[in-house]
């Protein structure tokens, strides 16, 4: 299992990003991210720290640890700018995924948000949502990764998004939004999720296969066994 979309303590997560670590290794885990949620009041403080963890569980546990972020209810017109200023940040690195909390149907995320995150060229846009076609193409030209989720709520959209993204070429990633311990998937489980919306072992292979890309074509591969 890859997932590039985790949280701890360090936002509304309910782990430290060691145990969250150790026991996503323990589920079987080749890669996973530390993304918590973050605005102007804390990149400061989540930054450094994630990248630091990062770093030391990727050579203490062997698995590969990517630091990275969620940028959360950030306005629209300034996520631009936020996302400059993550990628500001030089040390060990730096940033490895950027994540915007996309336009979900379960929270009232300021309208505009997905377009904003898509045109500032983040990594993943998380749960969007009711995602327009037109954002959705746009999406697909900035090579901007559209997520499908398991986290309770935000997967109600997750079948509107496939058929989308399907008709229009955009990439699709799984990811579980962790919060607890029992957000953590085995591969199985994902199939199981992408079943209910009607894809298979193909798509669960692609979806994987998007994950990597993003890994290598962001030059950010660790290696685990350094």
């Amino acid at each position: 299992m890859i997932d590039l979309h985790t949280h701890t303590l360090f936002s509304d997560g309910e782990l430290l990003p060691s145990e969250l670590v150790w026991r996503a290794k323990v589920k079987g885990y080749q890669t996973i991210a530390l993304t918590d949620h973050t605005d102007f009041s804390n990149l400061d403080f989540i930054i450094p720290r994630t990248i630091k963890i990062a770093k030391i569980l990727t050579r203490e546990y062997k698995i590969e640890v990517l630091p990275g972020v969620e940028l959360t209810y950030v306005p629209p017109n300034l996520i631009a700018q936020a996302v400059r200023k993550v990628k500001s940040y030089r040390q060990d690195g730096g940033i490895k995924i950027i994540i915007v909390h996309g336009e979900t149907t379960a929270e009232p995320v300021p309208k505009g948000t997905n377009r904003a995150a898509i045109l500032a060229k983040v990594d993943i846009l998380a749960h969007p949502g009711l995602i327009s076609e037109e954002d959705c193409q746009l999406a697909k030209k900035n090579n901007v990764y559209l997520e499908l989720t398991s986290r309770k709520n935000h997967c109600i959209t997750n079948g509107y998004l496939s058929k989308l993204a399907k008709k229009i070429g955009a990439k699709l990633i799984l990811n579980t939004d962790t919060h607890k311990p029992e957000d953590l998937i085995s591969d199985e489980e994902a199939k199981n999720i992408l079943k209910k919306i009607n894809l298979n072992e193909k798509d669960f292979l692609e979806i994987q296969s998007n994950a990597k890309e993003i890994i290598r074509f962001k030059r950010i591969t660790t290696d685990v066994n350094r």
